[in-house]
């Protein structure tokens, strides 16, 4: 087994998981270039934060899929 296929294989959970850890990463970045004397660059800051909402959604709609509140 690739380790490629082994990232194919990844169970939902660690997914959701390894989105968390990335949109903590990113919000600290954030947090620091906002604080910074020199911040970030626009565009730079912009490119964060857009993926920082885009984590959002996926681990929503992972989250859903792991426990939908609705029955089915």
């Amino acid at each position: 087994m690739t380790h490629d296929s082994f990232d194919d294989q990844r169970s939902p959970q660690r997914q959701l998981i390894e989105w968390q850890m990335e949109h903590a990463d990113l919000d600290a970045l954030i947090d620091q270039a906002v604080l910074a004397a020199q911040p970030l660059d626009e565009l730079l800051l912009r490119r964060l934060k857009k993926r920082r909402l885009a984590l959002r959604d996926q681990m929503a709609k992972l989250q859903w899929m792991l426990d939908p509140k609705e029955p089915a």
